[in-house]
């Protein structure tokens, strides 16, 4: 079936096919909700037969027979749907008929084959088969069949059974207190953020206004809408009608009657946008958050066979909708926007045109959704206090914490980053919820569930949705299903030493190891039946072989490397992170050692029962890595040489704070980035906050060594930057004034995602790091702690790093921030608000990361305070 278009709809040129003749009305996989009762369009619960409602508390249900072409139907159904039928037979011939000038009659119900159904009660698939919404849920289409995913899968039109035996499956009920509506605004300008999520389905809205002082070239008028399930979402680009860049401001108004901006819908979100002046929609991308991420992000990269899906239908009150099929053919992603005051959108060469005013947008999507982890279910017994005592911040790591996985950030990484979650494992673990079904399993499954069985590698990023869609097909594989990336070497370590923090370290995961490990695998095809225990037993495996060679013979060439034709392998993943570097400091002198450590304590506990003797040579492997890497980072630069580099840096950079050499009296030492750098260089002499990583995870015995390590770790917090990392907004990731010799400065720049800027979970992980280190005094006789002037800087550096994360608390939660100069002082920026480096692509910061949550957990100890 398809929708007729009024005469006068043309193609948009500028988006590549986005105006077609009618689409079909296609809906797909979703289990989620649609438009609530006091949504803005006020489109009325209306439902075609109650059978399934979601009130009639029927949680159990398998499969559902909805076929409005003629199949099996029960006889509940078909007394349901005459019922139906004779309804509206009656009200056609009481009411007024009205025209057929137009395909569809105003009663806000959409068409899916010859029946009409609202959108809060059912999924139209293929334009004509019709699956109900149970429980806030959407059932997915199989063969004649409707089924809950959750307890289903579709092989062949048949249905087949994934449900274990005695598991509950968890379904929202409406007085359910995951349920409750949650709704967040922050802001950040040019940027509003807004985040809407119930039991049913959460998005989040950003609007994008240029300010006054904006890069017109980098900041334009925008709406973007992104979800978690499948990683997708929505963006639109507006231009001013007059032609005057700048002028147009797009803002979120109050819906009627509420504080708040925004409704939630099943699968999706509404919302009333403003226009202050006439503006022109020039270009709109539909799918998933990786093609609008290598559009806002790339060379303004759009994929043809992507926009040659996207079609735009008039509707007959003069609303626009826009919708899109994914590669998938099932899947479907709609924007519709009207005008509340009933006027038409106007088609100008092509091109909708909208006059100044408020305008309702409804956006939704059909890809399964994911079971939100409540505030409650989230945080531990103890920590249930934060819901009320930080709302924000508790609000936002629920929005990304899920029951089957984590996400990394919101709105450019809505999806699994195994790093990423790990990391926040480690920082946030003393208030996360332990046990099946919380928060820390949740964060250790999804790592084993992606672990590659072949070789033990551990899963970066996952690709699900339509982006998998697209890389399957590119590799001639047809399937929809999920792609791992595996090219970073760091995650690798994270996993044993996240799993040892858990199993090992916590009395309650000590009793959950065994049916943890005993789990079988499910989320990957290809690793479907295979225990965790033996998934792990891959990784610990590849981690041993990695690093016998250095044991045997500690020289460079032994050391972990970046994999082979890739740039990127650690934390620091743009394409100059690492400068060029090969050999990364982080992996070699702090991730190696902590996750040998961890190999050998969870062998100890009987983890890897086919390797009983990792419990020894694993843990002796270990303190040789610790013992014998660093040295291999160390920079010394004299206090002659130091001052020549920053006079040099200044120059080059055209840094215009006061600097005062002459603050140098004592040769400065901190450790490169990586080895093996671009030309030839032997290291990468760019001063960082990776020192962080030995400082959390490591506790150093060779006392002469940890003496000086955290020597210079002290000096390089207390020194200001370019002498030191310390600015007014935290401690800048990269200092490149002392490397001219061997980096490329203008590539570490204020403006670049791993430069001179401040990310706050390195800020908690280095207090957090000083901390463990103090506290060590407390219980062993170590050299520093009865070196009064080395303690006393140790404490001097904890104490002023927190002063900084408090002067900087409004901004903690955000992924990256920048800054500019400006009153003889630094002034917090949003890192995407300036222009990249040049030859670099812009980058935005996401408003909340799941790691720069870690303040939740991490906080100051009041025993350290220097009065």
């Amino acid at each position: 079936m398809s929708l007729r278009q009024p005469p006068g709809l043309n193609r948009l040129p500028i988006i590549s096919s986005l105006l077609r003749r009618t689409p079909d009305d296609r809906r797909s996989d979703d289990d989620d909700r649609a438009l609530l009762e006091d949504d803005a369009l006020s489109i009325p619960l209306e439902s075609y037969e109650s059978a399934t409602d979601s009130g009639s508390g029927q949680l159990g249900i398998s499969s559902i027979r909805r076929r409005y072409s003629g199949s099996k139907w029960n006889r509940g159904c078909q007394f349901a749907i005459f019922i139906a039928i004779f309804a509206g037979l009656l009200l056609a011939v009481l009411l007024p008929r009205r025209s057929r000038s137009r395909s569809h009659v105003k009663d806000d119900l959409l068409p899916c084959g010859d029946s009409r159904y609202s959108i809060n009660d059912h999924t139209c698939y293929r334009s004509t088969f019709l699956c109900p919404v149970v429980n806030r849920k959407r059932t997915l289409p199989c063969g004649s069949d409707c089924y809950l995913p959750q307890e289903y899968s579709c092989e062949d039109g048949k249905l087949i059974s994934v449900q274990d035996p005695g598991h509950a499956i968890k379904l929202p009920s409406e007085d359910s207190d995951s349920c409750e509506p949650s709704y967040l605004h922050l802001r950040e300008p040019p940027y509003e953020n807004y985040f809407s999520s119930d039991c049913s389905g959460a998005s989040q809205v950003v609007v994008t206004t240029p300010l006054t002082d904006s890069d017109l070239k980098i900041i334009s008028p925008r709406l973007l809408i992104a979800w978690p399930a499948g990683n997708s979402g929505i963006i639109a680009y507006f231009s001013p009608e007059n032609g005057a860049k700048g002028s147009l401001s797009l803002s979120l108004v109050n819906i009627g009657g509420t504080n708040r901006t925004l409704n939630p819908l099943i699968s999706g979100v509404s919302g009333v946008l403003s226009l202050n002046a006439s503006a022109i929609l020039d270009l709109a991308i539909l799918g998933s958050i990786r093609n609008i991420r290598e559009y806002v992000e790339g060379p303004n990269t759009l994929t043809p066979k992507i926009q040659d899906a996207l079609k735009v239908v008039q509707l007959p009150d003069g609303s626009l909708q826009l919708n899109r099929v994914w590669l998938d053919e099932t899947t479907e992603t709609f924007l519709t926007i009207h005008n509340p005051s009933g006027g038409s959108i106007s088609i100008k060469n092509g091109q909708p045109h909208f006059e100044a005013g408020n305008y309702v947008f409804n956006a939704w999507h059909n890809y399964p959704q994911l079971d939100q982890l409540g505030a409650m279910e989230l945080l531990n017994p103890t920590s249930q206090s934060l819901v009320s005592q930080n709302k924000e911040e508790v609000e936002s790591l629920a929005f990304l914490s899920y029951s089957s996985k984590v996400l990394a950030g919101a709105w450019r990484f809505l999806t699994y980053f195994g790093r990423d979650s790990l990391i926040s494992l480690l920082l946030l673990q003393p208030i996360l919820s332990e046990g099946e079904g919380g928060a820390i399993e949740a964060i250790l499954s999804a790592a084993i569930e992606r672990i590659n069985f072949e070789d033990g590698s551990v899963c970066h990023e996952e690709t699900i949705g339509d982006y998998a869609t697209y890389l399957n097909e590119q590799q001639g594989i047809d399937s929809s299903g999920p792609q791992c990336d595996y090219k970073m070497i760091d995650t690798d370590f994270f996993l044993p030493i996240a799993l040892n923090a858990y199993f090992v370290n916590s009395v309650f995961g000590r009793t959950r190891r065994e049916a943890f490990f005993a789990k079988k695998a499910s989320f990957l095809r290809a690793n479907r039946g295979v225990t965790y225990g033996d998934l792990m037993s891959a990784t610990a495996e590849k981690i041993m072989k990695l690093t016998a060679d250095f044991e045997q013979s500690p020289v460079k060439d032994n050391l972990i490397r970046l994999n082979e034709g890739q740039s990127v392998g650690q934390w620091r993943d743009s394409p100059n992170g690492l400068g060029g570097g090969r050999i990364p400091y982080d992996v070699n002198t702090a991730l190696a050692p902590a996750a040998l450590r961890a190999v050998a304590l969870l062998s100890e506990s009987g983890v890897f029962p086919s390797h009983a003797d990792w419990g020894t040579t694993a843990s002796k492997r270990a303190t040789f890595w610790e013992d014998n890497t660093l040295s291999f980072f160390q920079v010394n630069v004299t206090v002659e040489e130091a001052r020549s580099w920053i006079e040099k840096y200044i120059d080059v950079s055209g840094f215009p704070g006061k600097v005062d050499t002459s603050d140098l009296k004592s040769p400065v030492v901190f450790h490169g980035l990586a080895l093996d750098g671009k030309g030839n260089q032997p290291i990468v002499k760019v001063m960082n906050t990776d020192d962080c990583f030995r400082l959390l995870l490591l506790n150093g015995t060779d006392e002469a060594q940890l003496s000086a390590f955290l020597s210079q770790v002290a000096d390089n917090i207390l020194r200001p930057f370019p002498l030191g990392l310390s600015t007014s907004v935290g401690l800048v990731v990269a200092n490149p004034a002392y490397g001219a010799d061997t980096v490329d400065m203008r590539e570490f720049t204020e403006s670049a995602y791993h430069g001179t800027v401040v990310w706050s979970w390195q800020l908690a992980m280095m207090a957090a790091g000083l901390e463990r280190q103090l506290d060590r005094c407390g219980d062993e006789q170590l050299a520093f702690c009865a070196d009064s002037d080395l303690h006393g800087r140790v404490l001097a550096a904890y104490n002023h790093l927190w002063d900084l994360i408090a002067a900087n608390r409004g901004h903690l939660s955000s992924e990256v921030w920048s800054w500019v100069y400006r009153d003889g002082d630094f002034q917090y920026t949003p890192l995407g608000a300036l222009p990249p480096p040049e030859g670099q692509s812009p980058v935005e910061s996401d408003i909340r990361q799941l790691w720069s949550l870690a303040f939740l957990a991490v906080k100051r100890n009041d025993e350290y305070r220097l009065s």
